[in-house]
């Protein structure tokens, strides 16, 4: 486990950091509710690409506006506060970028590259968008051989066209099958966010697809409304709920399972890495 740098008092000082270094977190960016708790602890999820996001989806508070164009010295700059922080392990994650040829998957590999080649054993795991389905896109990340390949399913089909708006099911279903194909040996990760009005067979439905395709690592969390104008909040799941959701899944076979109301993709990522 990466040694903790920061007091859970200090997150202002890693908050700073992100500032002059002029990075993004989705942590901010998604008003993340462990956000404290993991910059507390010296760890942080970077958002590449820059903070303007492509897609519509209803239930994110990242913004979408037209982006900008791609800072070709961010993978240095990450580089550089993974250093200053001491982390053993890192999340790469981004905005959609579907104005890009590739939606970003070669700055993506960028990023990988350049942290594997200077910090000897570090462990990078990246959240990436679907590339619009682009195989070889997704094929040119997986060579840079990140640790975890994660995507996320988000919902259930039934509410891709209210929620997640510019994406689709089956597409990002086939993200998760085809990385496998690529490149069996690198885990696969997916989140679920429950709270958008799901029916329960739903939601099983939706892990019984992620297993088909040999997703090894969920995560399950409750949906929290950023905004009045975001998606409202159907259901708020009892933790017992999300306890059962987690043993089901575990039936299923995932080898890694965090499903709580605060769970979110990239928590604890390490210990999910490790698992």
């Amino acid at each position: 486990m990466p040694k903790p740098l920061l007091r859970f008092s200090d997150t202002h000082r890693l908050k700073v950091l992100l500032r002059k270094s002029r990075l993004n977190t989705v942590c901010e960016e998604a008003r993340c509710p462990n956000i404290s708790e993991c910059f507390g602890s010296g760890t942080a999820t970077f958002m590449i690409l820059g903070d303007r996001c492509t897609r519509g989806c209803r239930f994110c508070n990242v913004k979408k506006e037209p982006p900008k164009a791609v800072d070709i010295n961010e993978d240095k700059r990450i580089l550089d506060a993974v250093k200053v922080l001491g982390l053993k392990y890192v999340v790469i994650t981004s905005v959609a970028r579907d104005d890009l040829p590739d939606g970003g998957a070669s700055h993506f590999a960028r990023c990988i590259r350049t942290l594997k080649e200077n910090i000897p054993g570090i462990g990078v795991e990246v959240l990436i968008p679907d590339f619009r389905g682009d195989g070889k896109a997704l094929e040119r990340v997986l060579r840079e051989s990140p640790d975890v390949l994660n995507h996320n399913i988000e919902t259930v089909p039934r509410l891709y066209p209210f929620v997640r708006i510019g994406s689709k099911y089956e597409r990002s279903l086939r993200v998760l099958k085809l990385s496998k194909e690529i490149a069996p040996d690198i885990p696969t990760k997916s989140a679920l966010i429950l709270g958008f009005g799901e029916k329960r067979e739903e939601v099983l439905k939706v892990m019984e697809d992620l297993r088909s395709v040999d997703c090894d690592y969920l995560t399950v969390g409750q949906y929290y409304q950023p905004s009045r104008s975001h998606f409202p909040v159907v259901k708020y799941y009892s933790e017992e709920e999300f306890e059962e959701i987690r043993d089901i899944a575990y039936s299923m076979g995932f080898k890694f399972v965090a499903s709580g109301s605060n769970v979110r993709s990239s928590y604890r990522a390490w210990e999910v890495y490790k698992s």
